[in-house]
């Protein structure tokens, strides 16, 4: 029998979450995603120093003082990471905007357009790029302008149906709903250790998600994301996308559990539609407590982390 991964390939296109160029090697995924933690962890490591060293030369040559040029080696070295990435993978790789961003629909827009004039400049055609954005109001807002100029988007930090509707009714071409955070959340709320796959909230929500896309016949992209096990990754089987971290992408290339679908679009429970406009939008996601902590604590980590990224590429302009 097949492995795991082998098996949940057949159902699922699995990407890879990471910024390790060996680990994408090893386990083929078809697209790729990173975020500011990612990067900042990869840019400790002396194999991706010639990718830093090139942003900050490109900073200097173009910011006028260190602030813009910090901001420019920072977009840039977002970029030579994607670059090389692009090598590897068949599909396209996600690049995340600042997160400091969520809230200005107009600074995500220049940014967005910054980053794919950036991947231009590389060589790289936008259509193999996704630009990955918080799922505030303002983020789902510019990216719904970023999608109709032709740029794709990956609507990130997303913890709720009313999120996920956004987005689809966005035009959109991806959501990331972060299952693994959603357990997260309710296991420290309700003192459980762990769930039954198919009872896991996070694997619950992403199901939730996947039918409700399916019923009214959307096409944004449901990629599952942040899992804390090779069990949630296989319960969701079945799912357009599954962005899997080189940990579990082992575990499950170890196992021979047998994976069968789990999601499929001819077998979507019923659910009424939801309206959302910005007061129903802001109204559902108060009253989900979950979401709003999740996608409030998610914002402040990538933006403390591409703080110290920024900090570190600062010092290293002034030197």
């Amino acid at each position: 029998m097949a492995n795991a991964l082998e098996q949940l390939k057949k159902y699922t296109t699995v990407v890879a979450d990471t910024g390790d160029f060996e680990s994408m090697k090893k386990y083929k995924p078809q697209d790729s995603t990173t975020n500011p933690s990612l990067i900042y962890s990869a840019v400790q490591l002396p194999q991706y120093k010639q990718l830093v060293d090139e942003a900050i030369a490109y900073g200097k040559s173009k910011g006028k003082d260190v602030q813009e040029q910090t901001s420019v080696a920072l977009d840039k070295l977002a970029v030579n990471f994607g670059v090389e990435i692009l090598k590897i993978v068949p599909g396209r790789v996600s690049t995340e905007l600042d997160a400091r961003l969520s809230f200005d629909t107009e600074a995500c827009i220049k940014k967005a357009r910054d980053i794919i004039a950036l991947y231009k400049e590389a060589g790289i055609d936008k259509e193999r790029v996704l630009i990955k954005i918080a799922s505030t109001w303002e983020g789902i807002q510019a990216a719904k302008v970023l999608e109709k100029e032709g740029i794709h988007c990956n609507l990130t930090l997303l913890f709720s149906l009313v999120q996920a509707v956004a987005c689809a009714e966005g035009g959109i071409t991806l959501i990331s709903p972060f299952a693994g955070r959603i357990t997260d959340f309710y296991k420290k709320r309700d003192n459980k250790s762990s769930y039954a796959p198919a009872e896991d909230p996070g694997v619950i929500s992403v199901k939730a998600i996947f039918n409700y896309y399916k019923q009214y016949g959307y096409k944004t992209i449901v990629m599952g994301a942040s899992f804390r096990t090779k069990e949630q990754v296989i319960e969701l089987a079945g799912c357009d996308f599954l962005t899997i971290s080189p940990t579990l992408l082992e575990e499950l290339e170890k196992s021979t559990v047998e994976v069968v679908p789990k999601l499929e679009a001819s077998k979507t429970t019923p659910v009424d539609r939801i309206h959302v406009d910005e007061k129903n939008f802001r109204w559902l996601l108060n009253e989900d407590e979950m979401a709003t902590e999740k996608l409030g604590d998610g914002i402040r980590r990538f933006a403390a982390d591409l703080g110290k990224l920024e900090k570190e590429i600062k010092a290293k302009i002034q030197a």
